[in-house]
């Protein structure tokens, strides 16, 4: 389902995070948020969520007002969300990771048997405590988690920070999977090569403003572009 965000807004206390952000992640669609530390991305995520409040500022979902609305009645929407920290319950298995929040339903787009096809290191983990798990095998843990609430749309937050050059591989993998399956994806992103390797479209995010948008051929003829907002 589409995401339109408009105008957003937002401030932690006096100080003013994000300037005006808009953006839009259309029906199917893999989208990058894109930029450095500061920038503004998780700020941007937490308004989506329902963390912060868009002062001012629109978040539509599915053509309906969601900004300000509680993170558990947005998420009871259809939106899913894979931290950045990934909230992993490490005093539970893998499989009571997986189950404890699971959303079913007769229409349930994702069952344990799903996730255990994607995701076959996690049935081969099944029993593992989260403490046990590689940090690779814990990203596959909150990304099958989000997967089971059955969400329309997924957000992810720096899904491949820290991780081994191998394990981005297999985490691309996923979220090309999951984007195939018709799900709407927003990833927030620092590594500017897993976002062209996922994404549709891009936006770049530079002191809380957007200052790019584009598709990945406009992204990466702009050597000036990457140069100034991005580090590269």
């Amino acid at each position: 389902m589409s995401l339109v965000v408009e105008n957003l807004n937002a401030y932690y206390g006096a100080s003013h995070v994000l300037h005006g952000v808009s953006l839009k992640v259309s029906d199917g669609e893999v989208v990058s948020l894109l930029g450095r530390n500061g920038a503004g991305k998780t700020t941007t995520v937490l308004a989506i969520m329902g963390c912060l409040t868009p002062k001012p500022g629109r978040i539509l979902f599915d053509g309906a007002e969601i900004g300000g609305l509680a993170p558990y009645r947005i998420s009871r929407l259809g939106l899913g969300f894979v931290p950045q920290e990934r909230g992993i319950f490490k005093s539970l298995t893998v499989e009571e990771n997986l189950t404890v929040a699971a959303r079913r339903g007769k229409d349930a787009r994702w069952t344990l048997r799903d996730i255990y096809r994607m995701f076959p290191r996690l049935k081969e983990r099944r029993t593992f405590l989260g403490t046990k798990l590689s940090g690779g095998e814990q990203q596959m843990l909150s990304i099958a988690r989000a997967l089971l609430l059955n969400p329309r749309f997924l957000i992810l937050d720096e899904p491949s920070e820290g991780l081994a050059p191998l394990i981005v591989q297999e985490i691309v993998e996923i979220i090309r999977s999951v984007g195939q399956t018709g799900v709407s994806v927003l990833i927030i992103e620092q590594n500017l090569r897993t976002a062209l390797a996922v994404a549709d479209r891009h936006y770049i995010l530079n002191k809380g403003q957007v200052v790019f948008e584009g598709s990945s051929d406009v992204l990466r003829a702009d050597e000036t572009l990457l140069r100034e907002h991005l580090a590269l």
